[in-house]
């Protein structure tokens, strides 16, 4: 019985043997030295590294190969940052370029602004609000003549028809007093010649 026992034993412990690997390389595969972030790696490190006491025992090729690891991926940042840095200056100086071509668009904005809004008028320079401004006050000013010399003309036309009418009126009394006049002297002719008869 003991036998069998033992058999049963060795048979059993054949079979789980094959499990037993395969589990110990799976878990080896769970992380590696090859490949990963740096927090797997130092975690896969941990995990494969015996125990003594309260200390963890790491292989030498392990650690040496997380060194190298490491000091690739440092070098690899320190690339990327000198990149990067790069690539800020180009930025700026991009940026740089732009302010200076924006002010200078500016520039020549508000300088066609000006010369649109300005204009030559008797050889002075002068803005269109002005010009404006003074064309609308000439125009009042005509307005305002224009309506004094109508209302002086019209006055005079007033006082001409009075006059004219007056003057009618003189011609007509003088008329009518020469009349007068007229038949008065022929009737002192009449009477002067009807008394030279009768004498």
């Amino acid at each position: 019985m003991k036998r069998i026992l033992s058999l049963f034993l060795i048979i059993i412990f054949f079979i789980s043997l094959p499990s037993f690997t395969f589990a110990q390389e799976a878990s080896e595969d769970v992380g590696s030295l090859e490949s990963g972030t740096i927090d797997s790696q130092f975690e896969y490190i941990y995990n494969v590294s015996n125990n003594f006491q309260e200390y963890k025992v790491v292989k030498r090729s392990n650690l040496d190969q997380l060194k190298a690891n490491i000091l690739d991926s440092m070098s690899t940042m320190r690339t990327e940052v000198g990149d990067l840095k790069l690539l800020i200056v180009k930025e700026k100086d991009s940026i740089n370029n732009l302010k200076t071509i924006l002010a200078t668009a500016e520039t020549e904005k508000l300088a066609a602004i000006a010369e649109k809004d300005n204009f030559s008028f008797l050889g002075m320079g002068i803005h269109k609000g002005v010009y404006s401004s003074l064309m609308w006050i000439l125009v009042a000013v005509l307005a305002g003549a224009l309506a004094i010399f109508s209302f002086q003309y019209f006055t005079s036309f007033k006082k001409i028809k009075k006059a004219q009418k007056d003057l009618a009126e003189v011609q007509e009394e003088f008329e009518n007093h020469r009349k007068n006049m007229l038949e008065r002297e022929r009737k002192l002719k009449r009477e002067l010649v009807d008394a030279q008869l009768g004498r």
